[in-house]
């Protein structure tokens, strides 16, 4: 489905990310984890068109994204790419139901009234049917959150990007929240997340460790018995 080509991406002087190269199947689950400076925001923005590239390519099912013009990449964004944040970044003046719909009624692949059947089947399923008609600052960040994957949820797309998504987060809304992506994912859905937390990244199938703009090594979990433990083990390489 992505397939990334060597790209690098420099600011003035400074490289951000140097040669990286990997792909990503359909129905693939894969974390991209770091230290701070690492790259990873850079490169999740990077192979998503939110961001530019030095050099290199980024195809997404063939077509070079790379190579489109803004208006374009934000189209294709809008209709093959779903997002979600740390922070929602949702808008104070409308409900969490017209955030939800939002993106549907721009991106207008559906009539309306299918719009907002399913932003309503959405919630439901993520079990916030409640919060519908409420404020974005009335509700809990773990439904503020999962809200979110509605919203990104709502226009069909073929992959969901996430950066830190549990990362402002308790316990208890983490584990509300991986246990939808792997719903999603066990449904076929393709994701890939930026995280710093091992309980997220160990329910992922693949896991990339970049560092210094590079990535430092690749590992499938999805056959290990012990993620979490296995995981650990991986990581400890790194930080030797």
């Amino acid at each position: 489905m992505l397939k990334v080509e060597k790209i690098s991406k420099s600011i003035k002087d400074t490289k951000i990310l140097h040669e990286v190269s990997f792909e990503i199947r359909k129905g693939d689950f894969v974390a991209i984890m770091g230290p701070s400076g690492s790259g990873k925001s850079t490169l999740l923005y990077s192979i998503s068109g939110m961001d530019s590239i030095s050099s290199g390519r980024v195809l997404f099912e063939g077509i070079n994204i790379a190579e489109m013009r803004e208006d374009e990449l934000s189209k294709f964004r809008l209709t093959k790419m779903g997002f979600v944040f740390q922070n929602a970044h949702m808008l104070k003046n409308l409900s969490v139901f017209d955030n939800i719909i939002l993106p549907g009624l721009v991106a207008k692949k559906e009539e309306a009234h299918d719009i907002r059947k399913r932003a309503a089947d959405l919630m439901k399923r993520m079990g916030i049917e409640g919060i519908k008609e409420r404020d974005i600052r009335e509700v809990s960040g773990g439904q503020l959150q999962r809200a979110s994957i509605c919203r990104a949820m709502i226009n069909n797309p073929r992959i969901l990007f996430l950066d830190e998504p549990t990362g402002a987060l308790n316990s208890a809304a983490t584990d509300q929240v991986l246990a939808i992506l792997e719903d999603l994912n066990r449904e076929g859905m393709t994701i890939m997340t930026v995280t710093h937390d091992p309980w997220v990244a160990a329910k992922a199938r693949r896991v990339l460790y970049i560092k210094d703009g590079q990535i430092a090594g690749c590992k499938d979990f999805s056959a290990c018995g012990n993620r979490e433990r296995e995981l650990d083990d991986w990581l400890k390489g790194f930080q030797q």
